[in-house]
């Protein structure tokens, strides 16, 4: 009765409703996207020492200068992109928060923001939130590839925004250069915002490239990258995310941050200074182990009725659902955990325009060995 008319268009998390639901039945969890095991002890243990230090109250509402200036240096390094670290980095509650205070900042009533389906939720519900208009581009299996003309028939006078995922959750698809410079060529043409979602830069496989888009030419000015320390290091429960963009740009989202959360958690802000510092030792480890993960659970899919899609980027995977159970995504999800005892995504709700996600589930392989065993043993009972 009291709710306002925009709340009524957005759904409950299906993450939140798996999970919930494989508490409920004691399930193998290979649903919601998160590591079942902690990120690195020095990494807690450089927490723990900010915390006896005394650096326990509100960082700058931005983040601290140290990791925005660590952050500066990662992405000069690796990308050779630069980025001022006063007035142009914010450090956010993870992500989804940078996402938000964005869409906010960025977007007003009316404005339509091109979605690529399957998308991650939050993309959807922060448009709608901002009196948006989603509008809808399919990757289409077996690739997970964008039809071109579909991209540039989607784009309207109306149309102010193009958000992009890449490495892509959840198809695990990492993208052509070929495909990035298309984006890039119809943003600059038409005068377009780009959100790039980078969260899994660096969990890549397979010798698979990441390129950020913003690095191309002329996209810079008009790209806000979104990534998250959460992803790299394993530590997603410290909610600490990060958005690059010029300063004007930045100065819109710092100005709707500031009244969301204001500041990010002190002690994790300084502990991910330590491990960005720690960077290059650290990620040849991070990715072999899920390296391994991933050709672990892509084996044992192999041995069910399921099809997997070979993951190139996240920590998930696509898998076809077998013909001959003539049934949908949800169903199957939902029989899986309440009779089998394992949980998993329907993808249908990541799709507004194409019935294509009803033919699959979703993966995650963040998973300790055990539990991606056990979870497939179950899958195997179909």
């Amino acid at each position: 009765m009291f709710e306002a008319e925009r709340i009524k268009l957005i759904p409950t998390s299906i993450f939140s409703t798996m999970s919930r639901l494989a508490v409920e039945y004691n399930a193998v969890n290979l649903g919601q996207g998160f590591p079942d095991f902690s990120g690195p002890t020095w990494l807690m243990d450089e927490a723990y020492k900010a915390m006896k230090e005394g650096k326990n109250q509100y960082a700058p509402s931005n983040g601290i200068r140290s990791l925005r200036l660590v952050l500066s240096g990662i992405a000069k390094k690796y990308y050779d992109l630069k980025w001022n670290c006063d007035n142009e980095i914010t450090i956010t509650a993870g992500a989804t928060e940078a996402l938000y205070s964005t869409i906010t900042a960025l977007i007003n009533p009316g404005d339509e923001v091109i979605l690529f389906e399957p998308f991650y939720d939050s993309y959807q519900s922060d448009v709608i939130l901002a009196g948006g208009i989603p509008k809808y581009v399919t990757l289409k299996k077996p690739d997970f590839c964008y039809d071109h003309n579909e991209l540039e028939q989607a784009i309207t006078d109306k149309t102010k925004m193009i958000i992009f995922n890449n490495p892509h959750n959840p198809t695990g698809r990492v993208f052509s250069k070929n495909e990035i410079e298309f984006i890039a060529e119809l943003a600059i043409k038409n005068n377009l915002l780009v959100i790039s979602d980078e969260v899994y830069e660096f969990l890549l496989f397979d010798n698979s490239i990441h390129i950020p888009i913003a690095t191309l030419p002329d996209m810079q000015e008009r790209t806000i990258t979104i990534s998250s320390s959460g992803k790299t290091f394993g530590m997603t429960g410290w909610k600490i995310g990060f958005a690059y963009a010029t300063p004007k740009l930045t100065q819109a989202i710092q100005k709707v941050h500031q009244w969301t959360t204001f500041a990010v958690n002190t002690p994790g802000q300084h502990a991910m200074v330590y491990a960005f510092s720690r960077l290059d030792d650290y990620l040849p480890e991070f990715k072999n182990l899920y390296q391994r993960k991933r050709d672990l659970i892509y084996e044992l899919i192999l041995k069910t009725k399921f099809k997997p899609h070979l993951s190139q980027g996240s920590y998930f995977m696509m898998v076809d659902i077998p013909e001959f159970l003539n049934i949908n995504d949800v169903e199957l999800a939902t029989k899986l955990v309440k009779e089998f005892g394992v949980a998993t995504i329907p993808p249908s709700v990541f799709y507004s325009k194409s019935k294509e996600g009803e033919s699959m589930l979703r993966l995650c392989f963040a998973k300790n060995e055990e539990t991606l065993k056990e979870g497939a043993k179950k899958l195997q009972l179909i």
